[in-house]
């Protein structure tokens, strides 16, 4: 069992930054592809990042290209989404999740956390 606890959502205006980040409980965290998700109201649930277990290799949806950014401390067992120049459109709430492998799909990830909001005022 893994268990996932996100922060730093917030409201911020068009053209700011947020940064995410997740904490987890697993001790062989090392060992987990990790992913980032999130959906707004009335839509399904879209991947936005991903990072693979060693960090060397890392994966963004292309609404995010270049504006966003994952990494992870294998030693602090965190997993983090810088977001700049944010718009609108990326208001939802977004998940962290595992996966034994990276992956844009949500239903190869086991675990997720409880979400964090948010909100990019125009």
């Amino acid at each position: 069992q893994v268990q996932l606890v996100e922060s730093g959502g917030g409201l911020v205006q068009a053209g700011g930054s947020l940064r995410l980040s997740c904490a987890a409980s697993a001790r062989t965290f090392s060992s987990y592809a990790m992913g980032w998700f999130r959906q707004a109201p009335g839509k399904e649930r879209e991947f936005v990042a991903a990072i693979r277990r060693s960090s060397g290799s890392t994966y963004y949806a292309d609404s995010v290209k270049g504006r966003f950014t994952i990494s992870r401390d294998n030693a602090k067992n965190t997993v983090s989404l810088q977001m700049n120049s944010l718009k609108p459109e990326d208001t939802a709430v977004y998940y962290c999740a595992t996966a034994p492998r990276v992956s844009e799909r949500a239903d190869q990830y086991d675990y997720w956390g409880q979400g964090t909001q948010v909100t990019v005022s125009s």
